[in-house]
């Protein structure tokens, strides 16, 4: 990383990327640029965040902007940019109008934080971090999405609400893409060490499961006007953090296969070591025949959107 203090650009100052630059401020990891094209808004939300700074004992500089200058020198760079979904959207329906705007940020970061690693926010996301990695050329390690945490963390809750225990000891394993076709694994969801399927029934766990694929959903749904916030944008910061602290953390990103469980070029959730290098490492489960034929097909769904709406 760079000498001194970190640095962490947050790209989109909507409801996702406020939230993340909010939580990155509690972590104390470094100084904050908050850039949008609406430049005031980043500007009022980082100002509203600056004067909590004795509140929140945050000593580093959170600033807004809409100058692709100011993110000059960024360890770190988290993608928000992009439209919400709406009622009745698929995370799918949004990728023209999504891939348009990730050609310009990507445009962006490559002329202006060169060596910097990137956590892909944007939906549909597996898609979009895909774009990202093509836009800017970087290596495929340092361009990493934010996939399974988010679902994995609400499987988590879901399951500490059914069993009557704190989050804190939940262990959950979400794979595939951040979509409707993710793969939620129960055999590798844990409390306390021990697997779920000791503890809930074959019923419960499906229910739970199926509530958590369309766990962005149904918050779409309850808000009327936007999506989540909270919880991905929380997602983020810990991934930020994971690569600035180099924490080698073992977390369920999208990351890109060369040949992993049977697939190839491709950015899909899967369990990986994030460190300051981004991706050190993707992590092979073994999986069953079922399991393996979800995750598949999860990839290839994603494989024909790349070639039927990205043309790659």
């Amino acid at each position: 990383m760079g000498e001194g203090r970190a640095k962490i650009a947050v790209i989109g100052a909507g409801n996702v990327g406020a939230t993340c630059a909010f939580v990155l401020a509690q972590m104390k990891l470094g100084d904050i640029v908050l850039l949008d094209i609406y430049e005031g808004v980043a500007k009022g939300k980082a100002l509203d965040m600056s004067q909590g700074g004795q509140v929140l004992n945050y000593d580093g500089s959170l600033t807004g902007t809409s100058d692709y200058a100011d993110i000059s020198g960024a360890d770190v760079v988290v993608v928000t940019s992009g439209f919400p979904r709406k009622p009745g959207m698929s995370r799918e329906d949004l990728i023209g109008k999504n891939a348009d705007i990730i050609s310009q940020v990507g445009a962006g970061i490559k002329e202006h934080a060169p060596d910097s690693r990137i956590v892909m926010v944007t939906n549909p996301l597996d898609l979009m971090t895909y774009h990202m990695q093509r836009v800017t050329g970087f290596p495929h390690s340092r361009v990493v999405g934010q996939a399974g945490i988010l679902d994995s963390a609400r499987m988590t809750h879901f399951i500490a609400q059914e069993v009557g225990c704190s989050n804190e000891d939940v262990q959950a394993m979400v794979l595939g893409g951040h979509g409707d076709t993710m793969v939620p694994l129960p055999r590798y969801t844990t409390v306390a060490g021990i697997p779920i399927t000791q503890i809930l029934d074959e019923e419960t766990i499906s229910a739970i499961s199926a509530r958590t694929a369309g766990g962005g959903g149904e918050i779409v749904k309850l808000l009327g006007t936007g999506s989540a916030f909270y919880a991905p944008g929380a997602a983020a910061a810990v991934m930020a953090e994971a690569i600035l602290t180099d924490r080698k953390r073992m977390l369920p990103c999208s990351a890109h296969l060369t040949g992993q469980y049977g697939m190839d070029d491709i950015y899909i959730g899967v369990p990986v070591v994030l460190g300051a290098d981004g991706v050190e490492q993707i992590i092979e489960l073994e999986l069953t025949d079922t399991e393996m034929e979800s995750l598949q097909g999860s990839g290839a769904f994603y494989k024909e959107q790349l070639s039927e709406l990205l043309g790659y």
